[in-house]
């Protein structure tokens, strides 16, 4: 007997043993089960009667047959996609009702079904704690930092454990509730993955802390990992092994995305209850996985006032039926699927990629009308494994439902060269000349959504005298 197959009579064995406590009458809780990625991967397979699965791309030797497409010529290789203004009967969305009312609640049930999995009607309450506040400086800008725990109501499954990890900074001296731009990210010292190379310096200038404070915004940083972890061995724990009582997922169930997105909700929650801040002005930014939780919160989430989506390539922002750098299969395979629901396996098995019945210019037409800046980095610089071109065709073809509810689409269909921002509608675009990062566009994003977030007119006065320095 394989692994495979011993960790799934495990499971039945677990059941069958609970169920014989049940009988005599003693309180219990099933146990967590644990499963490694490949078993709880290769248990999905099984559940979708799949024999095998199309391999990813190579993203770093060129010499691998499996090497990524990096060439335009190559990379379009289905013509057309999924009308989001389209009914599922086939009939023409012509208003903003029928698309409020009618397509919208369709899109959100395609991509709960078959991409990012459904989250369950009823999620566990989540008490927030300040840990600490305490009063510092960020550059020249006096700052009150508050550190917070959101403990997850475990009452209903003890054995798992949920405290979400947020820091919440603003301007000390705002003369009011401020905006507050939120990341995806880490609270203290970044870790490094193993086998990974350590980050490069901060560039010179400001961070984009910094820059946000030069406007008289706060800053927020929330750990996904205090959320859900990010590796399909942890899916029977998080967030999500709290709902599913420690047992492994069904087929339509969420995934890691949908959990960050689910997160993300809680600290505006949170948010709502802060005088210090303004929580109808709270921008979402993420950048690479993060940047794929980004604009599925975005979606999801219609409190989000604006969001900086940062190369998050496929399984965000890119269209899934290109065929450049990262595809389907690299979503799928055993390190990235737990970022989706299992149905999405399909897709790089029986099913391809025409098959898909959504892509990712609907996920960015459900955050419609609100801002959405998107962003990615140069093939040159190493940044093509996110395939900017592919995400700006999606916020192109995301464009008709940004016009039908009055608001401003891309303004044009053509490839802008590199670093020329299109922010003057309510979706934008740049490419920059760096790598994989999300530093360049900071300026460009906050140029953006300088239009749609305001300051206390005071501290933003105060802010350009006082604190100068930290938006040179």
């Amino acid at each position: 007997m394989n692994r495979h197959r011993q960790a799934v009579v495990l499971i039945l064995a677990l059941t069958t043993g609970l169920a014989g406590n049940a009988a005599r009458g003693q309180a219990t809780y099933p146990p967590v089960v644990h499963l490694t990625s490949e078993q709880d991967h290769q248990r999905v397979m099984e559940q979708l009667h799949m024999t095998s699965i199309r391999p990813g791309r190579n993203g770093t030797n060129p010499q691998d047959p499996s090497f990524a497409n990096y060439d335009e010529s190559k990379a379009n290789p289905i013509v057309g996609l999924p009308d989001p203004l389209v009914l599922n009967n086939g009939k023409k969305v012509t208003s903003a009702k029928v698309w409020w009312n009618v397509r919208r609640p369709e899109l959100f049930e395609l991509f709960d079904r078959e991409i990012y999995g459904r989250m369950p009607k009823n999620t566990p309450k989540v008490t927030w704690e300040v840990k600490s506040t305490k009063e510092g400086m960020n550059g020249d800008v006096p700052i009150v930092t508050k550190s917070l725990v959101g403990h997850v109501d475990n009452s209903a499954y003890p054995l798992i454990t949920v405290d979400i990890q947020l820091e919440l900074t603003t301007p000390a001296k705002a003369s009011g509730p401020v905006p507050v731009m939120m990341e995806f990210g880490f609270i203290g010292p970044r870790p490094v993955r193993p086998g990974a190379s350590a980050p490069p310096p901060p560039p010179p200038g400001p961070t984009w802390q910094q820059q946000v404070l030069a406007k008289g915004w706060g800053y927020a940083e929330l750990s996904p990992a205090s959320i859900q972890a990010d590796n399909g061995g942890g899916l029977t724990e998080g967030i999500i092994g709290l709902v599913n009582k420690g047992q492994p997922r069904k087929l339509d169930d969420w995934g890691a995305l949908r959990a960050w997105a689910w997160g993300a909700s809680r600290a505006l929650d949170y948010f709502e209850t802060d005088k210090a801040v303004d929580a109808k002005q709270v921008g979402i930014e993420g950048h690479s996985r993060y940047g794929k939780a980004t604009v599925v919160a975005m979606a999801y989430e219609p409190r989000f006032a604006i969001a900086y989506v940062s190369s998050s390539g496929e399984g965000g922002a890119k269209l899934s039926r290109r065929n450049w750098g990262e595809i389907v299969e690299n979503v799928a395979g055993t390190n990235e699927y737990h970022w989706m629901a299992g149905n999405f396996l399909k897709y790089a098995g029986p099913l391809q990629w025409k098959d898909l019945p959504v892509d990712a210019h609907e996920l960015i037409a459900l955050c419609a009308p609100r801002p959405v800046f998107i962003s990615g980095g140069a093939l040159a610089a190493g940044d093509g494994w996110v395939d900017a071109k592919g995400m700006f065709m999606a916020a192109v073809a995301a464009g008709p439902v940004y016009r039908l509810l009055g608001k401003k689409d891309l303004a044009t269909t053509e490839f802008p060269p590199m670093e020329t921002p299109l922010i003057g509608g309510d979706l934008a675009f740049r490419q920059h000349s760096g790598g994989h990062t999300p530093v360049p566009n900071w300026p460009t994003f906050i140029e953006f959504a300088s239009r749609y977030l305001t300051a206390p007119a005071a501290h933003a006065a105060s802010a350009a005298n006082g604190g100068s320095n930290a938006g040179q």
